[in-house]
């Protein structure tokens, strides 16, 4: 039977929804070690695929599927382009029935250790059997994901070359449900040094560190934008740079800050989505569209997913270009659709402003999210 910290995952297991699957593109990997996080792994290979490519791995959201994370977000069709290898580890309903990574239980993000093993084994089965470059690995994740994805930078900083976040937050912060819960609200004292401290412990490695792509939309209800500034402030102290960013700019009218080494090279980025809820922010009308708007899939008139890459250094120069046209002082695309959504569609951006605790509607809100938790949960009928 699962364990029931397992079994009782916070409100981001409740979010994102359920992705409407397009053609699954992926394929099983098998026999990649012992396993010892019982997750499936999927993959995805271009058929022209270089020597020495570079591997991407993509965690995806709560109650979403590889495949479907991969048709929403995009990936297989950048890799196609760019000429990458995938990886997509994808949770099981047995370890967590919203098919949430458990980004907050100890024995599944310390090194060595549960869902973050079997995925640092699943990296090196692709990198063995396809001849992969290690010095080019990668991984990112949405929401849970996202948190895992950070629990996979600080538990294996020698393994990836760099990491990017998607309304997540920052590592080995929650270690129980009532942190989980706090965590995602943004409260957490800590900051700098405190943070970092607490990655430097997951693995024992003194650097060079990953770079870091930090994704946030400022209307997130569902984890606090809060999270995206301690996760930069987190990162910052491990790479000893300071509070101010390098340089600043507007990247598809979205606020975009850098910080750089004396050398030039960027180390940290942080991307904020203006007016954009809890989800994954997609381009899917520009000249370099890419993925599919759905349920936590948003278009923002950005693409997180092609950013995220040109970020790593793997899109070809003309792509990179492509990319990269969009920065400077430009105005801002509108968010689409402009009106709310009919009912019946799903909700793509900005949901309602939850009644304030202390009243009467406010107290259903809570008592419904409870009880939401614990039937998603199979602990309530």
């Amino acid at each position: 039977m699962p364990r029931f910290r397992k079994m009782f995952a916070p409100p981001l297991s409740m979010a994102p929804g359920p992705l409407a699957l397009g053609p699954d593109r992926l394929r099983d990997l098998t026999d990649f070690g012992a396993n010892p996080g019982a997750l499936r792994a999927r993959s995805y290979l271009p058929e022209a695929l270089p020597a020495q490519a570079a591997l991407v791995a993509v965690l995806h959201g709560c109650t979403q599927t590889a495949a479907g994370y991969d048709h929403g977000a995009g990936w297989s069709a950048l890799a196609d382009e760019a000429g990458f290898a995938l990886l997509f580890p994808e949770q099981q309903p047995a370890n967590n029935p919203n098919r949430c990574f458990n980004w907050f239980s100890a024995e599944d993000v310390g090194r060595g250790r549960g869902e973050a093993e079997s995925i640092r084994q699943m990296v090196d089965r692709m990198l063995a059997t396809h001849g992969l470059d290690r010095n080019r690995v990668f991984v990112t994740g949405l929401s849970a994901g996202g948190a895992m994805t950070m629990a996979m930078l600080a538990s294996y900083p020698d393994v990836f070359a760099g990491g990017a976040v998607i309304a997540g937050l920052p590592f080995g912060t929650a270690t129980s449900v009532p942190q989980a819960f706090q965590r995602m609200r943004g409260e957490d004292a800590r900051e700098g040094d405190a943070l970092a401290a607490l990655v430097r412990a997951g693995s024992g490695h003194a650097g060079p560190w990953p770079t870091l792509s930090v994704w946030q939309g400022d209307a997130d209800r569902t984890v606090s934008p809060r999270n995206a500034a301690l996760i930069v402030s987190q990162w910052r102290a491990l790479h000893g740079l300071p509070a101010e960013p390098t340089r600043t700019e507007r990247r598809n009218g979205h606020a975009r800050r850098v910080w750089s080494d004396a050398d030039g090279r960027d180390l940290i980025e942080e991307v904020t989505i203006a007016g954009m809820g809890h989800g994954t922010p997609l381009d899917t009308a520009g000249e370099a569209a890419g993925g599919n708007a759905g349920p936590f899939m948003l278009e923002a008139g950005i693409s997180s997913t092609r950013d995220i890459a040109r970020f790593w250094g793997l899109l070809p120069p003309r792509a990179a270009a492509s990319a990269a046209r969009g920065s400077a002082a430009e105005p801002a695309r509108a968010l689409v659709p402009a009106a709310p959504p009919a009912a019946s569609a799903p909700r793509l951006h900005r949901a309602p402003e939850p009644a304030a605790a202390d009243t009467p509607a406010g107290a259903g809100f809570v008592q419904a999210t409870i009880e939401n938790a614990l039937r998603a949960a199979g602990l309530m009928r």
